[in-house]
């Protein structure tokens, strides 16, 4: 997937387990492109931030259907990134 490295990476996933793993481990999570490689992740990180990850792993997460209110509905399936970075460097979320 050649793509501009804007569109690969979507949003940062800010949760308490997000904020956990960058305070211990200095891992960071975005919500990422369907279709997006790890290579393409990096480069899109280097590119964007100037921070070369050491590796990044990607979990994709089903939809899933949904019931609130008395109507039924559904969560789109997303695809997360991992981001692991050196002891020392950070990325400013804004």
């Amino acid at each position: 997937m050649k793509a501009h490295p804007s569109k690969t990476i979507i949003r940062p996933r800010i949760t308490e387990k997000a904020a956990l793993k960058n305070e211990t481990e200095s891992v960071y999570v975005f919500e990422v492109a369907k279709g997006s490689t790890k290579p393409t992740i990096k480069n899109a990180v280097k590119t964007i931030w100037g921070v070369t990850p050491i590796k990044v792993n990607i979990t994709k997460l089903p939809s899933k259907t949904t019931f609130k209110r008395g109507k039924k509905g559904s969560v789109p399936a997303i695809v997360k990134a991992y981001v692991y970075l050196k002891k020392g460097e950070k990325i400013e979320l804004s």
